[in-house]
């Protein structure tokens, strides 16, 4: 019960990414050349577990206890229905491994440990020295575009506080952020900063963005960051604003500065996520392209969080294959927890429309790339480190 990407080409030795050498050109309609680390992704259905019914969204996160923490929207969470402990924004802790865990409603939902304090959506999460932070938006769909805002939680998500700032799509056209996530408790971050995606909003431009309904986003993701130890300060946030001549990041405290970090001339999703796989050394970033609610994910590897972008996947079609699972998908989240030391293996967390209105969870497989066939010799592990940034 696999489903392959569209064939992405190899393009030589991984030290392609950090030389002078010239990747492969991208495939028709493809917005970035291929992988030269990932040579494809699989997903074996036969795993797929579907819980929390009517309950959607689930950006996730690992904390310093052990357990992931995800939010959802319009549902009960874990034992509810669609009505049945219906709220508009709750969050709930996961417990255990991959193939003995459970799902606890914390803030909100059908019988949580706490009452939710106030609707809207998520699709940001983490946990970083022990405190949950996570994105918030006013409601469904657009309606979280006119308005974004940072929540903490210093008590496991029993309660949480709203940043007194916003940013907003008319003075901003940052939407719909998610938060880069490394591993347990922000652990292997490359440095003191928390990084940030939004959405660029731009209404004027036409047929370069998707979504189901209004005037849709364009084509383009912006970046931006701000200090592990005053995330809640906003005169302390910087916003990426292109690449100097040494080829380092600049950074800007005016929005208005920045360049977008990703583009996709097919349009992007109303939502994206953005984790870093350890065992790979690779930042994966995942997003819809071409039509919202159809399936059509886009999954794309860089060594820093600003890219340069490569193509691991880019699905005309829905990923999982044979009709297994419905055209309706729109969201999709790596666990960090789940991923194998080596980075191959993984479960990716998956909600829609329709029968995917739900938590969805289905394990798949990086294949790489033959590294022997680019030179290294058998057995020599040390090529990785120097190579994989």
């Amino acid at each position: 019960m696999f489903k392959k990407a569209i064939a992405i080409l190899p393009v030589g030795a991984i030290v392609a990414l950090a030389s002078a050498a010239t990747a492969t050109a991208a495939e028709p309609g493809v917005p970035y050349p291929p992988s030269s680390l990932i040579a494809a992704v699989d997903f074996d259905f036969s795993t797929h577990d579907e819980r929390a019914p009517g309950s959607d969204n689930w950006p996730i996160t690992w904390s310093d206890d052990g357990h992931q923490y995800a939010a959802w929207g319009d549902g009960g969470g874990f034992g509810g229905t669609n009505s049945k402990g219906r709220v508009s924004l709750g969050v709930a802790r996961i417990e255990g491994p991959m193939d003995a865990y459970q799902g606890f409603n914390v803030w909100g939902g059908l019988d949580p440990e706490n009452k939710a304090q106030f609707e809207g959506k998520s699709y940001g999460i983490l946990s970083l020295a022990g405190v949950l932070y996570m994105w918030w938006g006013p409601g469904s769909g657009t309606t979280s575009y006119g308005q974004t805002r940072l929540a903490v939680s210093f008590d496991k998500s029993a309660t949480w506080t709203l940043s007194d700032w916003d940013l907003t799509e008319s003075d901003d056209q940052l939407i719909m952020p998610t938060i880069l996530n490394f591993g347990q408790d922000y652990a292997g971050a490359r440095d003191g900063f928390v990084y940030h995606y939004f959405i660029r909003r731009e209404p004027t431009t036409s047929g370069l963005g998707i979504h189901r309904g209004g005037d849709p986003p364009t084509g383009k993701i912006d970046l931006a960051r701000a200090p592990v130890d005053s995330m809640m300060t906003l005169e302390d946030w910087r916003f990426f604003a292109g690449i100097d001549g040494s080829g380092g990041p600049l950074w800007s405290p005016d929005a208005s500065a920045r360049v977008p970090v990703f583009e996709d001339p097919n349009g992007v999703g109303w939502n994206s996520s953005a984790g870093y796989n350890e065992g790979l050394g690779r930042y994966l970033l995942i997003t819809e392209h071409t039509e919202s609610l159809n399936g059509r994910m886009g999954i794309f590897d860089a060594p820093e969080p600003w890219g340069p972008w490569t193509t691991v996947a880019y699905f005309d079609d829905p990923p999982f294959g044979d009709g297994a699972v419905p055209a309706s998908t729109f969201f999709w989240n790596f666990a960090n927890k789940w991923s194998s030391a080596d980075g191959r293996e993984f479960i990716l967390i998956f909600t829609g429309t329709g029968s995917n209105d739900s938590w969805n969870t289905v394990a798949g497989t990086f294949t790489l790339r033959d590294l022997f066939a680019d030179g290294f010799e058998s057995g020599d592990t040390s090529a990785w480190s120097s190579t994989v940034p």
